[in-house]
């Protein structure tokens, strides 16, 4: 039995019941690898089933409000995928008359829409003849062919792809594919794989040369850099029955594009409440000195991919100048950072 045979047989008898699995609708499977892009299935399932909700079709995803699809993104982090999918689906709709594209070529014409996205989507939908290569299928390869080229480094990616098409079943695409992104997320896990139940455990060359956990490999990580940043959470009327906060809206290239946040002073260093009472009118004008108080000791540590967030939530109480200002209670009504909304769940406005 070929290689590909294996992997088929083996989805056949193993495949999860996933809600992408019983339909070949490409708008559906589309919005599933968008989803998952960076994310576990567990993780990204509900957010699926509550797009799926709120936009049955790529119309009603393309008309949506921005700010109404950030809100169902938050969450799953990496925001440019919601901007993408958001951008991608108004292409489909104004460009391509509400029909996906069928071929792979067509379909990296859209936004947010690589060499793997495109392959999923047109092999799945489609059973074009397009080798997937995601990080489940980057380490099974590596293991069973024993191959050690790095998979981030130029030579691994286009290695990869052209063995991955070399092994790819020769009729039943669809599946196939999808049996061996499943056979690496659930049989060959980057930890612990399960060898000794293995269906390619006779021919794998990792195995047999004990570098199942050597493989695959990559090339050194990119330096973290660290950040501290300053959220000021200005408070007015706060025994009142509406009290009163103000929100920002990040724009420009960097993290969290139009997502909201409080008023934020970003420093070199950790700093103290002396700072504070310096600084805070950098970023907030108040009518007169504002009570401050410290709402965590211990910086959170917001980690990103390439950088970790030090955070700091101060409290102001007092009348400020009214810019974005809104009631607490609507607070929930904007699409925000995790680590803004996890403050908004614990903090007693």
């Amino acid at each position: 039995m070929s290689f590909s045979d294996k992997i088929l047989t083996w989805y056949l008898e193993n495949k999860r019941d996933l809600p992408w699995r019983d339909t070949l609708d490409p708008y559906k499977i589309w919005l599933s690898e968008i989803i998952l892009q960076q994310t576990r299935v567990a993780q990204g399932i509900p957010y699926y089933h509550r797009f799926i909700e709120a936009f049955p079709k790529v119309e009603h995803l393309a008309i949506a409000n921005e700010e109404k699809v950030l809100k169902l993104w938050q969450g799953l982090g990496y925001y440019s995928r919601a901007r993408n999918l958001h951008a991608a689906a108004k292409m489909v709709v104004g460009e391509f008359n509400g029909t996906f594209p069928k071929t792979y070529a067509g379909l990296l014409k859209l936004k947010g829409v690589g060499d793997y996205t495109a392959s999923a989507i047109s092999s799945i939908c489609y059973n074009e003849r397009q080798a997937v290569v995601d990080g489940n299928v980057y380490r099974v390869l590596s293991r069973y062919f024993g191959v050690n080229i790095p998979i981030n480094s130029t030579e691994g990616i286009k290695s990869f792809k052209k063995l991955a098409l070399e092994v790819l079943h020769p009729t039943n695409i669809r599946d196939y594919n999808q049996g061996i992104m499943e056979f690496g997320a659930v049989q060959c896990t980057p930890q612990s794989p399960n060898c000794s139940s293995c269906p390619l455990a006779d021919g794998c060359v990792a195995l047999e040369m004990g570098t199942v956990k050597d493989l695959p490999v990559k090339l050194g990580k990119t330096k973290i850099k660290k950040r501290f940043f300053n959220y000021l959470v200005p408070l007015e009327h706060r025994k009142s029955d509406e009290t009163l906060t103000q929100l920002r809206q990040r724009k420009g290239k960097g993290i969290w594009q139009n997502l909201w946040e409080f008023p934020l002073l970003e420093t070199e260093r950790e700093i103290g409440l002396e700072d504070i009472e310096i600084r805070h009118s950098e970023v907030l004008k108040f009518k007169r000195p504002p009570e401050i108080s410290l709402f965590n000791s211990d910086s959170i540590v917001h980690k990103l991919s390439h950088q970790h967030l030090h955070t700091r939530f101060w409290i102001l109480e007092g009348p400020f100048y009214r810019t974005n200002t809104i009631p607490v209670s609507n607070l929930e009504n904007y699409p925000v950072p995790v680590l803004i909304a996890e403050f908004m769940k614990t903090f007693k406005f």
